[in-house]
């Protein structure tokens, strides 16, 4: 087993900076979209044989140093009782959004077991094949609400914003549901073999920072809390266009926080303290000249040797337009330039 990965994410001394990609399973890659062609993205989700064969991909394909387990964030929140569509070019979609008490009081909170086992299936086939760790993953509960209440993507989040200054009694009863639900769901995952979590808090950068410290950050420090009490796997939350947050998610409690591409991996690291840190190449940085490329990579190696603890990464999802061959190059350049 090649634990880099975990290693890094504790803190302790690696041979070499570990490497993965967020979204690393997915669309740019030739292999999957063959897969893709045959079943419905929510089918695939669903199917743990082939959700473990595109996890797969990018590690057997580029060397990656850790999988991440194929999946949606959104999973979970269709087992609370949502019907939940996945449309091309418009992304997910709740019909029927959660905006009043009738809606919220629907939601169940979901035995994971019982209501998701394809996920937990898929996790302990992984762990059958990985030489690598695995990372299971779940949306953060303010970013999971944002679906629900706009109804799927927003640029603006006008009827969630409206709720939570409007009706924040029903905001904080919905979020509490979703964060029982999140917390049991992660649970599950490392019962079910997951070596690493990761709490993706993609819209967390929307909020002012006295929102965020009172509509967000407490439902994430809740979840991080359960977890602690019951495993001690490394804990990754990443905070999306969160550079104005780091004097809070410092107080997250997870090992490690992630980081975007619009703060210098050296100031990401002073502003971590004693956490591990994991970031931050933007994604779009994938379409340099090869030289460049390399050359960008070899500057964060070198900012980054005063971490606690580094993971090589990207600043967001991988997109789809990506060339391959970019990607190996960034792998094979983090391996050699930080002494593989």
């Amino acid at each position: 087993m090649n634990d880099t990965f975990l290693k890094a994410c504790r803190g302790e001394q690696t041979p070499y900076t570990p490497v993965w990609f967020m979204r690393q399973a997915g669309r740019y890659l030739p292999e999957y979209q063959k897969i893709r062609s045959k079943v419905s993205f929510l089918e695939l989700c669903k199917r743990p044989e082939l959700c473990t064969e595109v996890t797969l991909q990018p590690v057997d394909i580029f060397g990656f140093d850790a999988a991440i387990l194929f999946s949606d964030i959104l999973i979970p929140m269709e087992a609370m009782g949502l019907a939940l569509e996945f449309h091309e070019g418009r992304g997910p979609v709740f019909p029927q959004p959660v905006r009043d008490r009738q809606a919220v009081d629907a939601l169940v909170v979901p035995d994971p077991k019982e209501r998701v086992p394809f996920v937990m299936e898929t996790i302990r086939l992984l762990r059958r094949a990985l030489q690598v760790p695995l990372i299971g993953f779940a949306g953060a509960p303010f970013t999971l609400a944002t679906y629900l209440i706009e109804g799927g993507s927003s640029r603006v989040f006008l009827h969630t914003k409206k709720m939570m200054f409007q009706e924040p009694e029903l905001y904080h009863d919905l979020l509490e549901k979703i964060t029982a639900c999140t917390s049991s769901y992660l649970q599950a995952q490392a019962r079910a073999g997951a070596q690493a979590l990761q709490l993706f808090d993609s819209w967390a950068g929307i909020l002012a920072p006295c929102d965020y410290e009172q509509f967000a950050l407490p439902y994430v420090q809740s979840i991080i809390a359960d977890l602690r009490a019951m495993t001690d796997i490394p804990l990754i939350y990443f905070a999306n266009n969160g550079a104005t947050l780091t004097g809070m998610t410092v107080t997250a409690g997870a090992d490690v926080l992630g980081f975007d591409w619009r703060l210098p991996i050296g100031e990401a690291i002073q502003r971590a303290g004693d956490h591990a840190v994991q970031g931050n190449l933007d994604p779009l940085a994938l379409f340099l000249p090869a030289d460049r490329l390399e050359q960008r990579v070899k500057g964060m190696l070198s900012e980054a040797r005063a971490a606690r603890g580094y993971i090589f990464n990207l600043g967001h999802g991988i997109q789809p337009e990506t060339p391959p061959d970019q990607v190996r190059i960034v792998v094979d350049a983090v391996h050699r330039h930080s002494g593989r």
